[in-house]
């Protein structure tokens, strides 16, 4: 018979894996990010394998400008549905949207920038040398 014994992990050491406080990782379990989590002796929470890569994913999606009720969007998506093509579908609809975002806002900074620049040459004439 074949044992398998499960990797459990503090949320300290969680979080310093992933440079993430342990008030954020207690935050995305209040708000249904993280609903798998495990206690053990006088309520201690403990993290398995597949917590961290949730957290790894969550984290990801967060630096891709995805906010936390889109991702609770997802999961109660995947609760309801149970289906990985309907939350992928909707991750891809997110993510088009945010890169709809993204370049709308790199053409401002593109305009801000060409602005600076113009503006620069204005003083630069003005001040008769030009300056490093």
């Amino acid at each position: 018979m074949k044992e398998t014994t499960e990797q459990l992990t503090s949320i300290g050491e969680i979080a310093k894996e992933l440079d993430m406080s342990q008030r954020t990782i207690r935050y995305y379990e209040e708000i249904g990010l993280l609903n798998s989590i495990k206690r053990v002796e006088a309520g201690r929470r403990v993290y398995t394998d597949m917590d961290l890569r949730r957290l790894k994913l969550i984290k990801r999606l967060k630096i891709m400008g995805m906010t936390l009720s889109e991702m609770q969007e997802l999961e109660a998506m995947w609760t309801i549905e149970k289906s990985t093509d309907k939350v992928l579908g909707r991750l891809l609809e997110l993510m088009s949207n945010q890169l709809r975002r993204l370049d709308d806002r790199i053409a401002d900074l593109n305009i801000l920038r060409n602005e600076i620049v113009e503006y620069q040459k204005r003083i630069k004439s003005k001040i008769g040398k030009p300056r490093v």
